[in-house]
């Protein structure tokens, strides 16, 4: 009995594989997983024209045969036939996006370089050619040297065609391919644009335009500088747009306090709403508008596709440090919250590198630092213009954003080059087509950003302030004495501030750092709190948080915060979140104890330096 006949279906991630598969095989299909691997072998019986079966197997996508995942192993190994019991496949079929003709042809041309029967499926043409791109099969087959096959695998255009080609592979001129296997990636890369030009008959002026903008936005000199250039924009913006309305917030709050002290008797439970709650509470709450526009222009990035091309840059720098251009969307994700972005490093397949990724992701500056940073520059950077359009506090903002990165990329450079040594692995992304972020999906994107802010106004920073509030009020203080020092919070306070006063933390500092572990945003919280609770009379208390800090703190100490809360150590819910994508203590740990360590360093050297230049 003769063996049957195999193909295999290969080429990049979203390329169409699995729709190609599934018009080929249709119901005949079986799952089952590759020998010693979680990898998913996905085979089919389809027909060729002339009634033969043919075994079709669907590979995982890969970018390249030097395999840099689990899943472009198992793709290497199947194509070299490394797979104990199995044969190489008699037939390659490379299926490639006719919208992304040129980065295709970079994996197609080694594939080609193998001298194997194989066929290019030219696929998804129907959203080329709604894009405006027309392009020719038959100048692509002379350039690679193989039978090239339009088709559309969601409508089955083209599978008819595909399958006769197949069946004719074997009887391919194979001498020819030898030129191809001595072209180096460059060369390669230099060669599948040709190849595209060559095989474009028409484009739309819009595609052009989408080629112009890449080569501006993605060159290699003034992309990271545009980039840049777009974050001091964003930074300036959730200063000099957000005041207004952060204003009438803090307005409206104020009012409120005053109409409760006007309803309620004087007394335990109206300090609880006053103090506890709506001063506690709503200094957080009063920063939902730079909140808003923070995620605004993030949003916007991502649905007009220029984010990718931000990953894309990035991943450049990032490979100085050692990293893979795989951590980008992790540590992107951290800007939000460093939660969502631990767990998106369960994509980057080498163990070393997501395991730095890690514990570099709390260095990116979460949405919760934005609460602490906005109260202290507002109280101590003055809201002047060093520029056209450019104010300072926007601008100290923005170098708060910076630091943190480059704290980030220099742990990530100790640590690869220590516990975690390794070097940066390849990196291939697709990017998206641009276009204007749908007004609809912004607004819905951006009230569940404030949805989310506000859900944990009312509920960790809620339960965390009134804890605070409770050990700041009691037991009460005797007549003349001062309530923080009579009270619980304050005890616990006077054993901290030994091992935070070296630094320039006062008293209250000290006292606020405890319940900032439940929460960042919580810091702020808890000194407004702990100034309303020590506050000698309500026109006092009504006074404010910014008021309170410009008469309490010293230049060098409200820096010196700032300094802090760059590296501050993360929230509970980052380090459970970390023990369970590490499977143990040992490495969150580490992450506490390295980020205090910074913390503390960086703070203190903030505050010695601006003691000594007399700020």
């Amino acid at each position: 009995m003769s063996r049957l006949r195999t193909a295999a279906l290969v080429g990049n991630p979203n390329a169409g594989k699995s729709a190609l598969f599934n018009a080929l095989t249709g119901a005949r299909q079986k799952i089952a997983n590759y020998p010693g691997v979680t990898v998913e072998r996905k085979a089919g019986r389809m027909f060729l024209p002339s009634g033969e079966p043919v075994e079709l197997i669907d590979l995982p996508g890969s970018y390249s045969l030097d395999p840099a995942s689990p899943d472009e192993e198992v793709t290497r190994r199947v194509v070299m036939g490394e797979f104990p019991g199995e044969a190489r496949p008699d037939v390659l079929v490379v299926v490639v996006d006719a919208a992304n003709l040129e980065q295709h042809l970079v994996f197609a041309q080694e594939l080609v370089a193998m001298g194997q029967p194989l066929v290019v499926a030219l696929n998804m043409v129907d959203l080329a050619e709604r894009d405006g791109l027309v392009i020719d099969p038959e100048a692509l087959s002379a350039s690679l040297g193989v039978p090239v096959v339009s088709t559309v695998a969601v409508r089955k255009r083209g599978i008819e065609a595909l399958a006769a080609a197949m069946a004719a592979a074997e009887a391919q001129d194979l001498s020819t391919r030898h030129e191809v296997a001595r072209l180096t990636l460059p060369e390669r890369r230099l060669a599948a644009r040709n190849m595209a030009k060559g095989a474009i008959l028409s484009e739309s002026g819009e595609h052009r335009l989408h080629a112009q903008l890449d080569k501006v936005l993605l060159h290699r000199w003034l992309g990271p500088v545009i980039l840049f250039a777009l974050l001091f924009v964003i930074f300036q913006a959730v200063f000099a747009w957000a005041t207004p309305f952060a204003d009438a917030l803090d307005g409206g709050i104020s009012a409120l306090i005053g109409l409760v002290e006007g309803a309620i008797p004087e007394g335990v439970f109206r300090d609880f709403i006053t103090e506890g709650v709506l001063t506690g509470v709503g200094s957080v709450v009063v920063f939902l508008p730079q909140i808003i526009i923070l995620f605004a222009f993030i949003l916007a990035m991502e649905q007009s596709g220029y984010m990718a091309r931000a990953a894309f840059i990035m991943d450049r720098l990032m490979a100085y440090v050692g990293l893979s251009g795989r951590s980008f969307i992790p540590l992107l994700s951290s800007f939000a919250c460093a939660i969502p972005g631990i767990m998106a490093t369960r994509a980057i397949a080498d163990p070393k590198d997501r395991l730095t990724t890690i514990l570099i992701a709390p260095l990116m500056t979460c949405s919760a630092r934005l609460p602490v940073y906005a109260v202290i520059i507002a109280a101590f950077i003055p809201a002047t213009s060093v520029g056209p359009g450019v104010g300072l506090q926007g601008l100290v903002l923005f170098a708060l954003y910076v630091l943190g990165i480059i704290g980030a990329m220099v742990v990530a450079l100790v640590l690869r080059r220590t516990v975690t040594k390794g070097s940066a692995s390849g990196f291939i992304m697709e990017l998206p087509r641009y276009q204007m972020p749908p007004l609809r999906d912004l607004a819905i994107g951006l009230w569940q950003r404030a949805w989310v802010f506000l859900r944990r106004a009312g509920t960790i920073i809620f339960a965390a302030t009134v804890a605070l509030w409770i050990l700041l009020s009691f037991p009460k203080a005797e007549p003349g004495e001062s309530q923080i020092d009579a009270s619980i919070a304050g005890q616990v306070a006077d054993g901290l501030h030994v091992v935070m006063e070296p630094i320039g933390f006062n008293r209250e500092i000290s006292l606020a750092l405890i319940p900032a572990m439940a929460a960042r945003e919580v810091a702020v919280s808890a000194l407004a709190t702990t100034y309303a609770v020590d506050a000698d009379d309500e026109e006092a208390e009504a006074a404010g948080l910014i008021p309170r800090l410009q008469s309490g703190w010293s230049l060098p100490t409200a820096l010196a915060f700032l300094a802090w809360f760059i590296f501050a150590p993360q929230c509970i819910s980052t380090i459970a979140v970390t023990r369970r994508e590490t499977n143990g203590w040992k490495w969150p740990a580490i992450m506490v104890g390295y980020l205090f360590g910074l913390a503390y360093i960086a703070a203190g050297a903030t505050f010695w330096t601006a003691t000594a230049l007399g700020l």
